[in-house]
């Protein structure tokens, strides 16, 4: 089977590119990378991201969205990725698939329509401190009257959110709650962060108020966390892509002992192995997505070996990025540290390359014992 990306799909692509281009280059991140106590979230950028139509890519289109897939929304990710982009769009748009997927019609009605619109910050709570991929990893809980007790962490814009979604357990197990991100009971602390394209925070509930979305169970949050991987992933390769991109093109130009840099073997088959590497993680970022928009039998294995072939491309493009830069490239001044840190953050996000390799193997050859 040929697969690849749709003419609408390239377009839109193209059409994320040059808006980044055109309105929020890297210097626009600088500003927000060097300014770790604003919010982390331009608000130009944000009513760009809602008017283009970018949040509402998986919202249905009864509620204003484009009705699209997760295809879709990964190609909206990767351009991100190679943007460094800061701002709340991941977070928001799960949050959204939550809602869009598990939600009941009122629910559904409130959240999606201004969610897609730009007019509602959102985020998800999905994992309690050095938690891992998975329900074993959720440190909340609710009682039986709905409240919420416990703590997430690494939960990115927490402080603007104003909507989160929160895993839980509760009587009738494992469970995503809607919780007002203004409510009493629901304390956000801030936490510093190496990666400042985002703003991260830890979340407490002391008997929170909120509300269960009634089609979640534990295959619902395995549903969210795929999705959530396939997003990093695909944020992951657009790092990888252009990191790998800016150091062929430096190294074409830097000459030493009267050469190209790029020239000596050493530095190209590197280069080249990146290529193939960075090359098969986008290819398995695709069909990951492409799985969990058809529900395949082999999304689970096709999530696990996209995100560990994203998390490998991007450390490993990225780190090559800094050294074959030479000295500059260990500089503040210079741009690589955006990418790296950026790469470093997210191939922690919804599981390690340890987990997603343990998870491989017990698909494949089954339990270890």
């Amino acid at each position: 089977m040929f697969f690849a990306l749709t003419d609408e799909q390239r377009a839109l692509a193209a059409s994320v590119r040059e808006l980044l281009a055109d309105r929020f280059d890297l210097s626009a991140v600088r500003a927000v990378f060097t300014d770790p106590a604003a919010d982390g979230h331009p608000p130009d950028l944000w009513k760009a991201i809602g008017e283009q139509g970018w949040l509402s890519v998986c919202v249905p289109v009864e509620h204003g969205g484009l009705g699209l897939g997760l295809l879709d929304a990964q190609v909206v990710a990767r351009e991100f990725g190679a943007g460094v982009v800061p701002g709340p769009w991941a977070a928001t748009v799960l949050a959204g698939e939550a809602v869009r997927r598990c939600g009941g019609p009122e629910q559904a009605a409130t959240v999606l329509g201004p969610l897609g619109a730009g007019d509602l910050v959102a985020t998800v709570a999905l994992r309690g401190p050095g938690g891992g991929f998975g329900t074993d990893g959720v440190a909340v809980r609710a009682d039986e009257a709905g409240h919420l007790h416990g703590v997430a962490s690494g939960v990115e814009y927490a402080a603007i959110a104003r909507l989160l979604v929160v895993a839980a357990e509760g009587g009738a197990g494992i469970g995503l709650y809607l919780v007002d991100g203004g409510a009493p009971g629901v304390v956000v602390e801030p936490r510093a962060g190496f990666d400042g394209t985002t703003r991260l925070a830890a979340l407490t509930f002391t008997g929170a108020p909120a509300t269960r979305l009634p089609g979640s169970d534990a295959a619902a949050f395995a549903d969210l966390l795929r999705r959530g991987a396939v997003l990093a992933a695909a944020d992951l390769v657009g790092v990888a892509r252009v990191a790998l991109g800016r150091t062929v093109a430096y190294d074409r130009e830097r000459i030493q002992f009267g050469r190209p840099v790029g020239a000596f073997q050493a530095l190209a088959h590197h280069l080249a192995d990146l290529h193939v590497a960075v090359t098969m993680a986008e290819h398995a970022v695709l069909y990951a997505a492409h799985a969990i928009d058809t529900d395949a039998p082999d999304a689970d294995l096709a999530t696990a070996v996209a995100k560990s072939k994203a998390n490998q491309a991007a450390g490993d493009a990225t780190a090559a990025m800094i050294q074959y830069h030479g000295g500059t490239g260990y500089t503040w001044e210079h741009d690589t540290h955006f990418f790296y840190k950026r790469a470093k953050r997210l191939i922690g996000a919804f599981g390690d390359t340890r987990e997603h390799h343990a998870r491989v193997a017990h698909l494949t050859v089954g339990p270890v014992r």
